[in-house]
This record gives C-alpha cells, structure tokens and sequence, in this order.
C-alpha cells in the first residue's frame, strides 16, 4: 500500500494527443499527453523513410569490398574468363 500524500495522482485513461486528436490510451501521471510524433505518423514506422545517399558511399563500398550483387558477380566472372586466356 503507498504511502498517502507522497505519489502524485496515477490516470490510468490517459489520452495520448497527436495533431489535435487523441490516438492512443495509455497510463500516466498527466490526464492529457501532447505530442508532435508517435509511431502512427513516424516515417520509420509508416515505411515511408528515406536513406539519403547524396555521395553514393554506399555503391562505393558495394564496389570496394565487393558486395555489388549481381554485377560483382559478373565482375568476378570476367576477371575469371581474362586469367583463363592469358
């Protein structure tokens, strides 16, 4: 059992407000949660996220460590093809 006086008051119900409408219910010391963003409208979560990629590092690293897909594993063969004729 708490201790009278001393926790502040639990809400249980508490709204969770997001743009102006309440999107989830959740427990909390404040009746009322304003927020700017949760998950229903965050890019990671809605799948709508964007990698930038303005200097191409990641292609370059494809490149440099041979992780390209299907055009290190053409590189690969044709390397393979020139050692066999010489």
């Amino acid at each position: 059992m708490p201790k009278a006086e001393i926790h502040p008051t639990w809400y249980p119900d508490a709204k969770v407000i997001c743009n102006g409408e309440v999107v989830m219910t959740t427990g909390s010391t404040s009746p009322e949660l304003h927020v700017d963003v949760w998950s229903g409208n965050h890019p990671f979560y809605t799948g709508t996220q964007k990698i930038l990629d303005t200097e191409g590092r990641v292609d370059r690293f494809m490149r440099k460590y041979g992780m390209g897909g299907a055009a290190a594993a053409d590189a690969k063969d044709g390397e393979k093809d020139a050692s066999a004729k010489a």
